[in-house]
């Protein structure tokens, strides 16, 4: 059978959900896939140590979005200086990977892995490499000469590539979901089971693997201010210590730490409180009114502003006052309906053709 490798990267929990995505289709197809973390190839310390400055980056104001927007997206040379830094540690694993899968097809969801994939490829001619990236603007760092297909979820992202690569071969596909949400609880058993009264208003409230902001006291003031909260922490432990402290005292606030109940929480909410990020496409997969926290640096302001034209969508900023004020105004405003193209076809369609660009059309073409 054809065999695809998957290279993802383990800052937040957005590059796993792609290539569980991308894995999903191509097992569906008769492939065989593997998976594997880009920070793990990095070696331990190294990739520690990456996560730890990304993550210091993101706490100092301001820091993370100069570095973003003056080095990432011109591709200056202190980006360019890390990109090959991480190439030199990464391309020698990158060969020990193609050596050990022989694969047909490598899709790199995290853009470190990009430009390794492409040094180490040399000398496979059958090989095809994509590239996937969910944001609206990719950075330099993801467009890299000798990738086969770059796949983007906007015709905006779609321009963004062609800024680096004029003649880049691009495939706008719809953002691709994991598996339940294309199957989400009925609204009354989602809150019946998560004790939310069926004529309450109701809020979602996660930002993202890392739980940014200040989650615990944003919490605590929506649910004083009226409504049901469903409150997530994702790996944060500490958040989820404090909200589980906050819990005890307010019966309106429910806490929860890593989940896999996201579709149930999210169909029992009348109202998804999110980072900018792929919580967004859930949230629209399943028909919830969107209001954005501005929290994530870089990046994540393109993708919030683009949120907000695609409409349904509200924004502010991560004081709790102001949340709860917004959230509350926001519960008075319309929901869109469920994404018409939020459906299993409409994505395994768009990644069928794009296989087929590169001449991957399935199980019978590779062995015929």
């Amino acid at each position: 059978m054809p065999t695809a490798l998957l290279i993802s990267g383990s800052i937040g929990q957005g590059h796993d959900v792609m290539a569980e995505a991308c894995a999903d289709t191509l097992r569906a197809r008769g492939w065989h896939t593997a998976t594997v973390d880009a920070m793990a190839l990095l070696g331990p310390n190294a990739g520690r140590a990456g996560e730890a400055v990304f993550r210091r980056m993101h706490d100092v104001p301001g820091l993370y979005d100069a570095f973003h927007f003056a080095a990432l997206r011109p591709g200056a040379r202190l980006a360019l200086l890390a990109d090959s830094a991480a190439r030199t540690r990464l391309t020698h694993q990158v060969r020990l990977l193609l050596d050990r899968h022989r694969p047909d097809l490598v899709v790199s969801v995290f853009a470190t892995a990009t430009s390794a994939v492409n040094r180490a490829r040399t000398g496979r001619p059958g090989l095809r490499h994509f590239v996937f990236c969910t944001d609206v603007t990719p950075h330099r760092l993801w467009v890299q000469d000798g990738t086969d297909l770059f796949l983007v979820t906007s015709e905006v992202a779609a321009c963004a590539v062609r800024r680096y690569r004029p003649d880049a071969p691009v495939a706008v596909v719809p953002p691709p979901l994991r598996k339940p949400f294309y199957r989400p609880p009925a609204r009354p058993a989602a809150r019946a089971e998560l004790g939310v009264p069926a004529d309450a208003p109701c809020v979602l409230l996660i930002s993202g693997s890392w739980g940014l902001g200040p989650l615990a006291r944003t919490a605590t003031a929506l649910a004083a201010a009226g409504p049901h909260v469903l409150a997530v922490a994702g790996r944060n432990h500490s958040l989820e210590q404090r909200l589980r402290a906050a819990q005890a005292r307010q019966p309106r606030l429910h806490a929860f730490g890593w989940t896999d109940r996201i579709p149930a929480l999210m169909t029992a909410a009348d109202l998804v409180v999110t980072s900018s990020g792929d919580t967004c496409s859930e949230a629209r997969a399943l028909g919830r009114r969107l209001l954005l926290l501005d929290t994530v640096q870089g990046h994540g302001r393109d993708n919030l502003q683009h949120e907000l034209e695609l409409g349904h969508a509200d924004v502010t900023s991560a004081r709790p006052r102001e949340v709860a004020r917004n959230a509350l105004a926001a519960l008075t405003r319309p929901g869109p309906p469920p994404s018409p193209s939020a459906t299993p076809a409409a994505w395994q369609t768009a990644f069928t053709a794009a296989l087929a660009r590169v001449g991957l059309d399935g199980r019978e073409d590779l062995q015929g």
